[in-house]
């Protein structure tokens, strides 16, 4: 196998000790969940979907571990395998913020069973918008590659069209974290169709701005 294919990101172990403590901290209070605790909100904020406890304790946590190990390795069966060595830092930084936005997610979830007041649906939002907000704010740095990106069939076609699209759609991803975030200040319903308009505004515009420009490079 070519050297290249090999490369892969380093296994933060600190990370692993702390997801692992996930289990320790649901066997704890295992004693204490109700046997359904939520595990879906609909759009106006209110629980419609329910899990066992033991589901809970066990799914998330494992969830969790199996998506930080996979993102470490995904650049090894990547064909752009060889790409990742030059956005690496951002990479390993998205890993530990996607690892944190679940977490935050779990111990919420897990709370609001056990009682806590807490308005999920906004902790979500929030979270999603300094997820996209981090994610916009380095765009611009993410190379061609076909696992991390806006990935349409002209950006992975083109390396120049992948560049060009991610630099210009960068700004754009970070405005939609922003009403994401600011999103929680207004009520469910509207800053659900809000958040939400906005994701997908930003997403069609990448794509369409990579087919306008393949189509305008392959001509020339």
């Amino acid at each position: 196998m070519d050297k290249k294919t090999k490369f892969r990101l380093p296994i933060n172990w600190f990370i692993i000790a702390l997801i692992l403590s996930l289990y320790i901290f649901g066997y704890f209070l295992y004693p204490y969940l109700p046997e359904r605790v939520p595990s879906h909100w609909n759009i106006s904020g209110q629980v419609d979907g329910y899990n066992s406890r033991t589901f809970h304790i066990t799914f998330f946590p494992s969830m969790i571990l199996g998506l930080y190990v996979l993102m470490s390795f995904a650049p090894v069966i990547d064909p752009r395998s060889e790409n990742y060595k030059k956005f690496q830092g951002v990479y390993e930084a998205f890993r530990l913020v996607i690892v944190g936005f679940l977490l935050i997610l779990y111990v919420a979830t897990t709370l609001f069973a056990l009682g806590y007041p807490l308005s999920i649906s906004k902790i979500v939002r929030f979270a999603i918008g300094v997820l996209l907000v981090f994610i916009g704010n380095y765009f611009g740095k993410i190379r061609h590659n076909y696992t991390f990106g806006i990935k349409t069939p002209w950006t992975l076609a083109s390396e120049e069209v992948w560049n060009k699209t991610h630099r210009i759609s960068g700004p754009l991803w970070v405005i939609a974290g922003v009403v994401w975030m600011l999103s929680i200040f207004i009520a469910e319903k509207p800053s659900f169709v809000i958040s939400m308009g906005a994701l997908f505004l930003v997403s069609l515009y990448g794509s369409i701005y990579s087919y306008i420009l393949f189509q305008k490079l392959k001509k020339e």
